[in-house]
This record gives structure tokens, C-alpha cells and sequence, in this order.
């Protein structure tokens, strides 16, 4: 195994100019500078080689350098790379939206693209609230949604995310929306298993809609596999079933945030396929569905909304990329792709294969404590202790140590600290679609290699 080459500090150069300097100090050293990517792999300018786990921001689905992607690319950049969607048609879009409505099923008949999982999240909303108002209840505005949560990073979607530090931050430019107990899976409240944290999530909401007034309450927002908020929680059909009735029964539109879950991650095109008991009224999507080849976002939609929107004058809301025919047309070539490769099969298949080794690897680790996911949107929980449960300390910020770990055995590894770790500390596995079992065992090996250097420095600073 190649040895750390030395790294560059932030403002080393003489602009100081790196996106890094606006998340550290200066001193900090640098990641590695990528200088190419194929398949599940990246390259640093030294030639240092790293699998990629968890693909980038859990984007990557297809895998790196897809040279059919590439040729769709190149194609529509010389017929057109712009065009405003209020003035001019775009064949891809069209095509895109036919084809997404069409693997999403019946119920969500319409398609609108935005540049990324922020905007398609905010989107979906101001669609539910627009709605609400030209059907003739505008008291409907409250968007509730779940702690802990993920809906993205700009103030509007940042106001139903479920997350105490950052709302810490900008509490004062948001305005506060409801919020419910997420059903965890593997720390439970005292009293309670994960069946009756269940049940008891679902009626605090149907009790949240009461309390708050039925009449008031536009929408309840969920991911339905958590992302790392939760690491990948999966709840059981009967949670979703009592949502869905619950939100019924009250008038309330319920919306999947299937950002990180969509686009075939799971083993289904939507997650929310694997319980269609508890369809939602909205979807949105973002990463996979054009993986990281280009940005794009989208909120799926049944004709009802749309068109009762549309008649009242039209979507009061836009984006200068929305529908860009670029943007399209890359990911109609991701789709592609997916279809050829019969990706989403594959994924149910890995994901499957994948979760077997990441037992073993559990049963191996004494700084892992769960292993869960669907399909290839997978996470492991990092503890102090696996008997007790308990995590090991907030200021130790165990998954970012993993990453740097990882990043010297040449493993490439996502993780972003939900609530400062209140919730516990995981790390996504998430690799391509496309990872073979090969590059599956590789993954686990080099993962094994971070966790041991991990816990060395977790028994070298007395924290277990």
C-alpha cells in the first residue's frame, strides 16, 4: 500500500483561493487533488488510487468516466447547451420527463427539473403550498417533517430539516416548522422496541397535526430510507402504512425526499416502491438520477396538482437551470445506462451481498455496532462500546477521523455530522451501482484497514 505523500495546507497558495478555505481554518491540510475517475475508482495528482464507497455524496451510481455518458454529453453541447424553458421546448426534457414518470409508476405523472436535491425539496413544497391555495385552502402552510431529518442547505429546505445545530445557526432567518421523532432503529428510547418507536412516531404525528390544527397543516416530509441523518434507517411497512392513513385522513399531502434513496439505489427506481401501500403524493429526487455527471433535481407530481396549478395561472416559481436541455439530455444517457446495465436489479443484488460482508465485518470490528440500508444505500454505526450502545464522544467526531484514515489506505468515504452527533455517529457505504463483487470485497478490506486505525486511536486516546 502506497504511503501518504505530503499534503497541501490550506492558503498555501498565494490567492488562497480554494472552496476549502470556507470550511477550514488556514493550516488544514488539503484533500488529495483529483486528477482523474473511472469506474468505482479516483485518482489523485500523485497517482494514488482511491475506491470510491461511498459514490462522492452517494451521486455517483453509474460509476465514473461512463463513456456513453460522455459521447451524450459532447452530442447535445454542439446542438444546444441553453434554452430558456418559458421560450423554448426541450426534446430531452420532454423524453426525460416521459421516461422518469413512466418508471415512477402511476400517480406521479408530471416532471419538473431543477439543478439540484435543495431545489427539487423547495420546489415540491411551494408546488404543495400553491396548490393548497388556488383549491381553496390557504390556511395550509405548515410543512411537517421529522428529527432527525435531511432536506437540504438552503434556508427554505434548511427549515424542515431536522437538525438542532444547524437550526442553531440560522434559527433566526428561518421560520419554525413542526417537527417529529424519527423512527430510529437502533437507539430506541428507554421502554420502547423498534415495533412500539414505530407505532409511537406514527401517532405523534397524527397527535403534532391535531395540536397544530388539521386545517393548518400542508404537507409531512420524509426520506424514506434515512441518508445520514438517520444512516440509512429503514422502517417497516406498517410505519409507512400509518403515515399514509394518517395523512389521509387529515387532508395532508405526504412527500418522499428520495434525494439519496431514488434513481435505483435501493433495488426499486423509487424506494418508495418497495411500500406501495403508502405512495406519496410528491417525490423528488436528485444525484443518481443524473449521477454527478451533471447537476440535476427533480419533483414528480400527479396530474391533480399540476394541472389545478397550471389553470390558476401557472408554477409561481423557477430557476434560471430549471429544465436545462443539457442537464436533460446527460441524464436521459444516465438512464440509459441503468436500463442496459439493469442497474436497480443490480443493486438489489449487491446491496444484499454487500450487507453480508459488513456483518462479518461487524462481528470483526469492536467499533461497529449496526450495520443498515436497502439495496446499496447502506451505513454502519460507530460506538465506544457495542455492549452498552454507547457512542464514543462528540468532540472525537469519529466519522471525519474514519474518513482521514480511510483516505491513507485508499478508500474514499462521505460523511456529514447530523446534529453534532446527538443521534450517533455513521458512516454511508454506498458504492456505485455498477461495483462488481471484486471491488465489493476490496471495499470492505479497505474499510477494515480504516476501522483498525481507528480504533487504535480510539484506544490510544483512552475513549473506549
Amino acid at each position: 500500500m502506497q504511503t501518504a505523500t505530503a499534503r497541501r495546507t490550506v492558503g498555501d497558495t498565494p490567492a488562497g483561493g480554494s472552496v476549502l478555505g470556507f470550511y477550514a481554518p488556514k493550516g488544514t491540510p488539503r484533500p488529495p487533488r483529483v486528477a482523474r475517475a473511472e469506474g468505482v475508482f479516483l485518482w489523485d495528482e500523485d497517482g494514488r488510487r482511491y475506491l470510491d464507497a461511498t459514490s462522492g455524496a452517494v451521486v455517483t451510481n453509474i460509476g465514473h468516466g461512463n463513456p456513453a455518458v460522455l459521447q451524450a454529453m459532447q452530442a447535445q453541447a454542439r446542438k444546444v447547451t441553453f434554452a430558456y424553458p418559458r421560450f423554448f421546448e426541450s426534446e430531452d426534457s420532454i423524453a426525460l420527463a416521459d421516461r422518469v414518470c413512466a418508471l415512477a409508476g402511476p400517480g406521479l405523472d408530471r416532471a419538473f427539473f431543477v439543478s439540484g436535491g435543495s431545489e427539487a425539496n423547495e420546489s415540491a413544497l411551494k408546488l404543495a403550498r400553491q396548490y393548497a391555495v388556488v383549491s381553496g385552502q390557504p390556511g395550509r402552510w405548515k410543512v411537517i417533517s421529522r428529527n432527525p431529518s435531511y432536506h437540504g442547505a438552503t434556508l427554505g429546505a434548511l427549515t424542515v430539516t431536522g437538525d438542532a445545530s444547524a437550526h442553531a445557526l440560522y434559527g433566526p432567518m428561518l421560520r419554525a416548522q413542526p417537527k417529529v421523532a424519527a423512527p430510529l432503529s437502533y437507539r430506541v428510547p428507554d421502554g420502547h422496541s423498534v415495533e412500539s418507536f414505530e407505532a409511537a412516531c406514527a401517532q405523534a404525528l397524527e397527535d403534532t397535526i391535531v395540536r397544530e390544527g388539521a386545517d393548518s397543516v400542508l404537507a409531512f416530509i420524509l426520506e424514506p430510507i434515512g441518508g445520514l441523518s438517520t444512516g440509512a434507517v429503514v422502517s417497516s411497512p406498517a410505519y409507512f402504512r400509518a403515515v399514509r392513513e394518517i395523512c389521509d385522513r387529515h387532508g395532508v399531502l405526504l412527500v418522499f425526499d428520495e434525494i439519496m434513496s431514488g434513481a435505483g439505489r435501493t433495488g426499486r427506481f423509487l424506494a418508495a416502491h418497495h411500500w406501495p401501500e403508502a405512495r406519496p403524493d410528491l417525490v423528488t429526487l436528485a444525484k443518481g438520477l443524473a449521477a454527478g455527471y451533471t447537476p440535476l433535481g427533480a419533483v414528480l407530481a400527479p396530474e391533480r396538482i399540476v394541472d389545478a396549478v397550471a389553470a390558476s395561472g401557472g408554477f409561481v416559481h423557477g430557476h434560471t437551470y430549471f429544465t436545462n436541455p443539457l442537464s436533460c439530455a446527460v441524464a436521459n444517457a444516465v438512464l440509459d445506462e441503468v436500463v442496459r446495465q439493469d442497474l436497480v436489479a443490480r443493486a438489489q443484488a449487491a446491496g444484499a451481498y454487500l450487507k453480508d460482508r459488513l456483518h462479518a465485518l461487524a462481528a470483526r470490528s469492536p467499533l461497529v455496532g449496526d450495520v443498515r440500508g436497502l439495496g446499496l444505500l447502506g451505513a454502519i454505526e460507530l460506538v465506544a462500546d457495542k455492549a452498552s450502545r454507547r457512542a464514543l464522544p462528540v468532540d472525537f467526531n469519529a466519522p471525519a477521523r474514519l474518513t482521514e484514515h480511510g483516505l491513507r489506505h485508499g478508500i474514499a468515504l462521505y460523511n456529514r455530522r447530523a446534529n453534532r452527533g446527538e443521534f450517533g455517529d455513521f458512516q454511508m457505504v454506498t458504492p456505485p451501482l455498477t461495483a462488481s463483487d471484486a471491488e465489493l470485497d476490496l471495499l470492505v478490506e479497505l474499510l477494515e484497514r480504516a476501522l483498525a486505525d481507528l480504533h487504535d486511536e480510539v484506544r490510544g486516546r483512552g475513549l473506549a
